[in-house]
């Protein structure tokens, strides 16, 4: 191999040294050397007031933003990249405002500080956006256990104190850290594990921190898109919220149960529905211009291949379980004779299952959305294993024998400048949590429920998953999620205590959720390179303060909303049905109350569905020996069934409208503007998505402090939602629906 000449400086004042660097040393990844840098200045500052300013700033705005949100009925989540576009004009505008004067601090040496070190720089942008970003994994908006809380109060009813609620949060979303730092050295260091999806990430920052000469500056757009967005949106939020879901189907055919299923966008199969409200846009599947073109394709060709041919086979076609006698489109549970299943007449004083009344009722129904959406659910488990096992197999074992002989690349080399953090910060950080989740699970069992070898044995398994998982999603970009696998096994284990089962998944699959993200997280700040102690002081300091604001904002609405997420009590035009948290308590009901063997085995009505498991193993086996038998014909290997059954992962809570408008607007912007107007789309497609995010959830929080709070409400035709009320009967003979007619 050759060389080839970096550039390490040392001051940003003196000329750029180069420093030669043997050829062999580059990254063996040609996405990486493409995208990343390989040069470094170890004197730019990151410990700025500015960094502090702005990341504690965006860290508290993001968590009360997605948590005011996370109980809508459109949830708009607001993503590290609206922080990363938001806060570079204001990093800029700081660094020409902020007196440059050095001072002392006493106690911090003789070292003298400013609160305007020099030029708003890359490392501190890093840093704000992985502060906003710290306390939810994956961009998922808010803490995955302030779900436990909302179920708890606003579902069943019951109470759970702050302090439990609290130490349930930080716990869960603190865990991961101890163990993912002890494995950094295996999935972040080593050259071969690349991580491509921190790739988007370093590609936008070095676009937006380049030298913008245009007469439109990004952020002129940006301030202009923002206005428009932000004014715009009082219309679907307010004044016309029909326009939210327009599902003209209902319209023509106003007395018709099958054309409303058919057509409406929120309850059922939104054949021809749309909106005009960016909220539904970006909801539940994030914002569309943020995502390439062929993931919209194959999130497509599932949705199709599910919504209109899987699940009108199933419900008008064969009738499967019972199919007509319930809505086709429902993530609520029922009787046998259709009506919606009273959970609260199930549940004894102690939070358990009351068999007797269970009997009385009888089993618990799914409508054939919500049974397929299972089915769907297990295959895609089962055909990620087998498609990373066949299709991804030899490269992750070659990558991982390659990083584990230690041959570092030019940005291992780079790091090595940089102090690194002691192993036992993450031995205390872990003991600690552990210490402080067994007092939870001991002295406050009488909340929480979950034994505390529930909790050993949650820890066990995350930490066993996560080396795996996140050698998964350092070369292949999927991360395989343990939801449905730390639910089922809890439910089996320990059947009728539902806060016990979601406690064990949220410890078992939000603790390794969070381990992979902080390594991610922690690749970013490698190719960026930030000092690792910043990294994780920001990463830790920033999840504390998110969950806390998650939860004070729960605890707010929870207690000043009356009936929320009680969507049958709320008024028609209300957003705070709680679509996420009501899923989230249909599966306690499912894993934790009634358990799985009353639901998917020997004494359920669907243990057919465990079928799915055997399918999704041996689908990708299936295609993997036709691209074995046919290696000419390379649209095989593009068949990637985890994606194509997964596809409709996010269903429920999210609806058909989501999808429709998702996927028409993602091939708009990241097909034909991407394709004919290149040079725009670079320029001004990420800076369009952070706007319109911004101005949504800045009028969205006006709309409710201005006349939320008073419940001033409009009255007429374009606020009585999107007029489909027959979508939700359903179409069997006899069964009597208040509301819908009587076949």
């Amino acid at each position: 191999m050759g060389s080839l000449e970096i550039q390490t400086p040392k001051d940003p004042e003196k000329p750029i040294s180069p420093v030669v660097v043997d050829g062999d040393d580059l990254s063996p990844i040609e996405e990486v050397r493409l995208t990343v840098t390989n040069t470094d200045d170890p004197s730019l500052p990151v410990w700025t007031f500015r960094m502090w300013f702005l990341g504690l700033l965006s860290c508290a705005l993001l968590s009360f933003l997605n948590q005011f949100f996370a109980y809508r009925t459109e949830p708009l989540v607001i993503t590290q990249i609206t922080v990363q576009v938001a806060t570079l004009p204001i990093g800029h505008f700081l660094a020409a405002v902020l007196p440059k004067t050095q001072f002392w601090i006493p106690g911090f040496g003789s070292n003298m500080f400013s609160l305007n070190p020099g030029p708003f720089n890359m490392k501190e942008h890093v840093l704000i956006s992985i502060f906003a970003n710290a306390g939810s994994a994956f961009g998922s908006g808010s803490a995955y256990a302030v779900g436990i809380v909302t179920i708890i109060k606003a579902f069943y009813g019951r109470n759970i104190s702050f302090l439990a609620s609290w130490l349930l949060i930080i716990t869960t979303q603190v865990l991961g850290y101890g163990w993912a730092g002890l494995l950094r050295k295996y999935v972040v260091e080593p050259a071969h594990m690349w991580w491509p999806g921190t790739l988007v990430q370093v590609s936008l920052f070095r676009a937006l921190h380049e030298k913008d000469e245009q007469r439109m500056t990004r952020a002129k757009f940006f301030l202009i898109a923002l206005v428009c967005s932000f004014s715009w949106y009082v219309v679907p939020g307010y004044l016309f919220p029909t326009l939210s879901s327009i599902s003209w189907l209902c319209w023509v055919f106003s007395k018709s149960v099958t054309a409303q299923q058919l057509g409406s966008g929120m309850r059922g199969l939104g054949l021809g529905a749309l909106t005009l409200d960016w909220t539904v846009v970006a909801s539940f599947l994030f914002s569309p211009l943020i995502s390439p073109f062929f993931a919209i394709v194959n999130v497509f060709l599932g949705y199709v291949l599910i919504i209109y041919i899987a699940i009108p086979v199933a419900y008008w076609g064969l009738d499967l379980y019972n199919a007509h006698r319930f809505p086709i489109f429902s993530s609520h549970l029922f009787t046998a004779e259709g009506q919606q299943y009273n959970i609260s007449a199930i549940v004894n004083e102690n939070f358990e299952i009351d068999l007797v009344k269970y009997q009385e009722q009888g089993r618990i129904n799914l409508s054939m959305f919500f049974a397929l959406t299972y089915g769907f659910g297990f295959a895609t488990i089962a055909s990620t294993l087998t498609h990373v096992a066949l299709f991804y197999g030899r490269e992750i074992y070659n990558r991982y024998h390659a990083s584990s002989e230690g041959k570092e690349d030019i940005h291992t080399r780079l790091m090595r400048k940089y102090r690194d953090i002691p192993p036992w910060w993450f031995y205390i950080m872990l003991a600690v949590t552990l210490a402080v989740s067994l007092v939870l699970c001991i002295v406050l069992k009488d909340q929480v429920q979950m034994p505390w070898w529930g909790l050993v044995f949650a820890g066990v398994l995350a930490f066993v998953f996560t080396l795996p998982i996140s050698i998964i999603t350092a070369t292949t970009n999927q991360t395989p999620g343990l939801n449905i696998i730390t639910e089922y096994v809890m439910g089996i284990i320990y059947p009728g205590r539902p806060i016990a089962n979601v406690c064990f998944k949220t410890y078992g699959y939000m603790s390794m959720a969070q381990a992979v993200s902080f390594l991610s997280d922690f690749k970013l700040g490698h190719y960026m390179k930030i000092p690792p102690r910043s990294m994780f002081l920001v990463q830790f300091i920033g999840t504390i303060l998110a969950g806390s604001i998650n939860l004070a904002v729960a605890w707010w609405l929870l207690t000043s909303i009356e009936n929320i997420c009680h969507d049958d009590l709320l008024p028609v035009d209300s957003p705070w049905t709680c679509p996420g948290d009501r899923v989230f308590f249909d599966a306690s009901v499912i894993w934790g109350l009634v358990g799985p063997k009353r639901i998917f085995g020997s004494l359920g009505n669907y243990a057919a569905m465990n079928w799915f498991f055997l399918g999704g193993v041996l689908g990708p086996v299936i295609i993997w020996a036709f691209h074995k038998a046919f290696p000419k014909q390379t649209w095989i290997p593009l068949i990637n069934l985890p994606v194509l059954l997964g596809a409709t992962g996010m269903m429920p809570p999210a609806t058909a409208v989501n999808y429709n408008s998702w996927i028409i607007v993602g091939t708009i912007f990241n097909f034909f503007i991407f394709r004919y107007r290149k040079q725009w789309w670079q320029r001004y497609n990420y800076v369009l998505s952070a706007a319109l995010d911004a101005g949504v959830a800045f009028m969205a929080v006006l709309l409710y402090f201005s006349v939320g709070l008073e419940n001033k409400s409009l009255d007429w035709w374009g606020t009585a939602g999107e007029h489909c009320d027959l979508a939700t009967c359903p179409t069997a003979k006899g069964i009597a629906v208040d509301g819908c007619p009587v076949n």
